[in-house]
């Protein structure tokens, strides 16, 4: 009868810090998927934005395609076509549009 007891005993449940392991394994997941690529992202879009110079052709995160005309503290000037321009938030610059090379 006293194994029977010493064997209940000892089959009983784990430690504390074993049931949180797959929390703390979720948590490790959704930083390397998901949490991580969107910081690594927005210092790049970061990088772009202070990038930006008078001449560069760029889109906005409306779809408009524009040229820089000038570059202020916290906006930019576009010319979308001959004698039209705006002015944009620079943090709603989508995409800088490298020039393509010639097939020479």
């Amino acid at each position: 009868m006293l194994d029977l007891m010493t064997a209940a005993a000892s089959a009983s449940a784990p430690p504390a810090w074993i049931q949180f392991l797959p929390f703390v394994g979720m948590i490790l997941i959704f930083w390397f998927l998901i949490i991580r690529p969107q910081m690594k992202r927005q210092k790049e879009h970061q990088e772009k934005i202070g990038g930006l110079k008078k001449g560069d052709r760029v889109v906005t995160a409306g779809g408009l395609i524009g040229k820089i005309v000038a570059v202020r503290d916290d906006e930019v000037e576009l010319e979308l076509a001959r004698d039209v321009r705006v002015k944009a938030v620079k943090s709603t610059i989508g995409d800088v549009i490298l020039p393509k090379a010639s097939n020479d």
